[in-house]
């Protein structure tokens, strides 16, 4: 029986014809991807040499009265539950990582709620980052006109801009800028020709848990048909937060308004000597992680969100009802759109 540590999932997604199979294939002539098992929707020009690569269809199963983000994706549910069997059999290399890329118009959510959710794979597999990929040249037209676009980079972890060499360097700052208020909490990248070590993608970055672009973003138009009701906002407490009451008042916030709140992310000062990660995709909250020790010297509480038609009064008022079970007051820190 091999070693059943749990391995990291990493979901690679972004619009048609941004790089996201360039970008894997890059990823994959290198060494430390050896034990990489891939997972693609779409087959594209994926090397093959020395890794397991599996076709997955996009069949999926509505639950909780038909909720987008409760979507269990059946397939990938197999598909995972078969490669775990075969590593833990030895009738295949060990496996050390999983990269599965969506199709260009996925929306990821399913496919973090299935791994954090079934009862086997949440035992053996964890999500570690979601990249996505933006094509630098269509970008703007993209953010427009793109409903599925807008979700990939609200729901990223790290951005990754490409052909970033066909445009001038100012209109990838104001790109940058845009993408930035969209989800000022994700790292920004710029990839040509797919060509970067994936120390640089995969490994931890605590650094980048909690970012704000420091520029002054460029403001996004409302009249954006799916940005007109959206709003980037971050909340800061200078307390140490009672930990079970602000998962209580999140689990209820989540529960009622789940579908609207895009994502949420922050750094949580619980008392001990580093923060609790908070890492979720509308109401679907990763395992929380306790670091050992504080990325920076700003030791209070961060928690950012992106929602759709969620008036900030509404958290304000929320925070402000729990603020004696939770031990310090939550004050509006930045609003991006």
């Amino acid at each position: 029986m091999r070693n059943t540590t749990k391995r990291p999932v990493t979901i690679i997604t972004g619009f048609l014809g941004t790089g996201k199979t360039t970008l894997l294939s890059r990823l994959l002539t290198h060494l430390s991807m050896k034990h990489t098992a891939v997972l693609v929707n779409e087959f594209g020009q994926v090397a093959l040499d020395h890794h397991l690569l599996q076709r997955v269809e996009e069949k999926t199963i509505l639950v909780g009265g038909g909720c987008l983000c409760c979507s269990v994706r059946e397939d990938l549910i197999k598909t995972l539950k078969i490669l775990l069997d075969q590593d833990q059999r030895g009738d295949i290399e060990p496996i050390e990582r999983v990269v599965i890329e969506t199709s260009g118009l996925a929306d990821p959510a399913p496919i973090l709620f299935t791994i954090l959710t079934d009862p086997v794979l949440q035992h053996h597999f964890y999500v570690d980052c979601v990249l996505t990929t933006v094509d630098a040249v269509n970008g703007a037209s993209h953010l427009k006109n793109q409903p599925e676009f807008f979700k990939q980079v609200a729901v990223a972890d790290k951005i990754i801009l490409t052909k970033t060499d066909m445009i001038t360097t100012e209109d990838v700052d104001l790109l940058k800028s845009q993408l930035s208020v969209l989800n000022p909490t994700a790292q920004l990248v710029e990839v040509v020709c797919g060509e970067i070590e994936p120390q640089k993608l995969l490994a931890s970055n605590e650094s980048s848990l909690l970012r704000f672009e420091q520029q002054n973003p460029a403001p996004i138009s409302s009249n954006h048909p799916h940005l007109s009701d959206t709003v980037s906002v971050s909340f800061t407490f200078d307390q140490p937060l009672d930990w079970t009451a602000f998962g209580l008042w999140l689990s209820m916030l989540l529960h009622a308004r789940g579908e609207q709140v895009i994502r949420v992310k922050g750094l949580i000062d619980v008392g001990e000597e580093g923060p609790v990660v908070l890492n979720g995709v509308q109401h679907i909250i990763h395992p929380p992680e306790h670091l050992d020790k504080w990325p920076s010297d700003d030791h209070r509480s961060h928690v950012v969100f992106i929602m759709r038609s969620i008036e900030i009064q509404t958290i304000q008022a929320s925070l402000q009802a729990f603020q004696h079970l939770l031990g310090s007051k939550g004050y509006l820190n930045e609003q991006t759109i």
